[in-house]
């Protein structure tokens, strides 16, 4: 920043030697402050542009990947629900069929969970060295127990290494001992756990346990059964989605027993204010970047009528992009008899946003039963979101153009940065420069002008003499 010149008026000539400085400086540097101020003015407004943009983009793109959550899916034509979730809970997919099933648990699925025989020291009891192998199904595990181990050091040698394929142990010290107690995140029958190797360890895990010994507690690993319109169905998890076809039953617990025990029935039907919403919010979020996109590129008046441009005005990618994402929206799907977003009522406006003609929509579900369809139009293979995402990405991923604009603008602003500190180091040595010469000029003529009173003096002194005489 060039240092403010300090005002002075010449002593010799009366001149004001700021002002003159000043206005000779600014002529000499005027031309090329205005051209860094305006094309930094410039180059910030497109650095925010780019970045609006693509907070934007972003955010439309994490809108469809809301929707297209394989874990909560978007778009199903058809909408599951249970009479008693404290028994059964259901979700439903597109291959759904609309209709009713008795559901009854006959029991959940279980882990198999087994303890070691009792030992009397505690804790802290020692445990002879050696290779402790767990086993679970055709699954073996080593543990390598070194000298010098104890009951809780054991333990904590299996959370460590065996954690990961979902076996844990603990210590429980009950009023004969403590016992080390291994179980399992693995249901179904079959995955009993058994240990051997170290004869203190050793755990049958088929064998109920009496006394002070080994064996497994409460009951072996067993599968889930449950009957579904009278017909019994197994599975070794809790979690079932072969049961029924479309459908997935996560069993929570058993039907009541005797007369209490009323199946529990799950009905299936037709989704249609779902997926209505599930579209509804599809057409919100692209309307939300129309809309960003439009306050990036359009002009305005100010206060005295001038024209302003948006920071993305008549931007070459932003008009690049903007055509990509509105030919994905045009394009005809792969679909059966639902191939095109107007069949569903969504047509484009003129200002780019788009309209959800609900009224459409409802005869398109009901009259045309295009129901089943909307998924795949979305979120099926080539579906709308899957091409909208390839449009997209070139632009927004983090090696894409937009990415490539920000960097060379950033390079932009920080030449603008140099060449106006180059400006402020030319202004402050120009202005020093003329200073010192205006000053010596000054003193000059103040030399000069002390010599011409000297002078006038003189003359009049001679004068005054002149006519004493």
């Amino acid at each position: 920043m060039a240092s403010p010149i300090t005002s002075s008026t010449g002593l010799g000539s009366g001149l004001n030697i700021t002002e003159i400085v000043s206005a000779l400086v600014t002529a000499d540097t005027a031309a090329k402050k205005a051209q860094i101020t305006r094309q930094t003015s410039n180059n910030t407004a497109m650095i925010s542009g780019i970045g609006s943009l693509r907070s934007a983009l972003t955010a439309f793109q994490d809108a469809m990947k809301k929707l297209n959550d394989k874990d909560a899916p978007s778009f199903n034509a058809f909408a599951a629900t249970s009479g008693n979730e404290a028994v059964v809970k259901v979700k439903s997919s597109n291959a759904a069929v609309a209709g009713s099933y008795d559901i009854k648990v006959i029991n959940l699925a279980t882990a198999s969970k087994v303890a070691s025989q009792s030992f009397a020291g505690g804790a802290s009891t020692s445990i002879p060295e050696g290779e402790l192998t767990i086993s679970q199904g055709d699954n073996d595990y080593k543990v390598n127990v070194a000298a010098g181990s104890t009951l809780q050091s054991v333990r904590d040698q299996i959370n460590k290494e065996l954690g990961a394929k979902g076996l844990s142990a603990n210590i429980v010290n009950e009023e004969s001992g403590s016992r080390l107690v291994i179980g399992s995140t693995t249901t179904g029958k079959g995955s009993d756990i058994s240990v051997s190797g170290i004869a203190e360890l050793e755990i049958d895990g088929t064998s109920k346990m009496t006394g002070t010994g080994a064996g497994y507690i409460t009951d072996l690993a067993k599968d889930a059964e449950l009957t579904v319109d009278g017909l019994t169905v197994k599975s070794a998890n809790n979690t079932i989605s072969d049961a029924i076809s479309g459908m997935t039953l996560e069993l929570t617990g058993a039907t009541a027993s005797g007369a209490a025990g009323t199946a529990t029935k799950i009905t299936v039907a037709a989704d249609n204010d779902g997926l209505k919403k599930s579209v509804q919010s599809f057409v919100d979020s692209y309307n939300t970047l129309q809309k960003a996109i439009t306050s990036l590129t359009t002009t305005s008046r100010d206060a005295d009528d001038n024209l302003v441009l948006g920071p993305l005005t008549n931007d070459p990618t932003t008009r690049s992009l903007l055509a990509d994402v509105r030919k994905v929206l045009s394009e005809v799907g792969s679909g059966d008899q639902l191939t095109s977003l107007s069949q569903l009522g969504i047509n484009t406006q003129k200002d780019g946003t788009l309209e959800f003609n609900t009224t459409k929509f409802t005869s398109a579900m009901n009259d045309k039963k295009l129901g089943t369809e909307v998924q795949q139009l979305f979120t099926g293979t080539n579906g709308i979101f899957e091409r909208m995402n390839k449009a997209i990405d070139p632009y927004n991923a983090t090696d894409g153009s937009l990415a490539t604009r920000k960097a060379n603008l950033d390079k932009v602003a920080k030449n603008l940065s140099d060449q106006q500190a180059a400006l402020d180091r030319r202004t402050d040595s120009l202005t020093e420069s003329l200073t010192k010469k205006y000053v010596a000029l000054d003193t000059a003529l103040g030399k000069m002008k002390a010599q011409a009173d000297q002078i006038t003096s003189i003359f009049e002194a001679i004068n005054a003499q002149a006519k004493k005489s």
